[in-house]
């Protein structure tokens, strides 16, 4: 059993690729990319949508995308395979029988025309993901909870690189405005100004953050929403 998310990760910051260059390899948005680093699969909407771009992304950083199929498939697709079940023959009389035949054609017809409608969404999906901005369910809710940005005091966040590290810096949240994204080499320094600030890091370990010119503790995980006042895990 491996961890698919920082597998993935990892991949990413070796080949130095960032987001952007990967959603033109692989068509699939960035958002769905950091969800499948996350490990937040609940955010795709089917487990087929999460095998396929499992498997794209995993081509495109030049790994084998079947393990990644198969690990998501052991841990956290249990129940999604059909049970087939088997009925009992019995004898039926001609006319029965033709009947039955008929209905049955019927039904293969309608089967295959719904297939084909299925896999020309799954395929439409897989390469084009969804909207940037397509809401995602109790996204709404948290937001509602959060001050808007406006009565926030200015923030400015001051980035130091102890060590190699890819970030990513937005505007507001996960979904907004993109400030910067590359790896930020060691003895580098990169500084942004807002309100709110959401901050992506790959090695947490390997940078030190000053906001509004004081040193402040970087808390547990990979993604931070930074004010004036605090820096916290992101809310998904």
């Amino acid at each position: 059993m491996f961890d698919i998310g920082s597998s993935l990760r990892d991949a990413r910051v070796r080949s130095g690729l960032d987001f952007p260059d990967l959603e033109q390899r692989t068509k699939i948005r960035p958002k769905y990319l950091r969800a499948l680093e996350d490990e937040r699969f609940d955010i795709l909407p089917a487990p087929t949508y999460v095998r396929g771009f499992l498997r794209a992304y995993a081509d495109a950083l030049g790994l084998d995308g079947q393990p990644f199929v198969d690990e998501y498939n052991t841990r956290f697709a249990v129940g999604d395979e059909d049970t087939v079940v088997h009925a009992r023959r019995v004898p039926v009389s001609p006319r029965r029988e033709r009947g039955r035949q008929e209905r049955e054609s019927r039904m293969a017809v309608l089967a295959l025309v719904s297939i084909a409608v299925v896999t020309a969404l799954v395929i439409a999906a897989w390469r084009f993901g969804g909207p940037e901005n397509e809401p995602v369910h109790g996204l709404a809710q948290s937001e509602q909870r959060t001050p808007h940005p406006r009565s926030l005091a200015p923030t400015r966040l001051v980035v130091r690189a102890a060590g190699d590290s890819w970030m990513e810096v937005r505007a507001g949240s996960a979904s907004g405005r993109l400030l910067y994204s590359g790896t930020l080499e060691r003895g580098q320094r990169k500084s942004f100004d807002g309100r709110r600030l959401h901050l992506a890091l790959a090695r947490p370990d390997k940078v030190s953050l000053r906001v509004n010119g004081k040193a402040v503790a970087v808390p547990a995980g990979t993604t931070f929403s930074i004010t004036a006042r605090r820096i916290a895990p992101a809310i998904p």
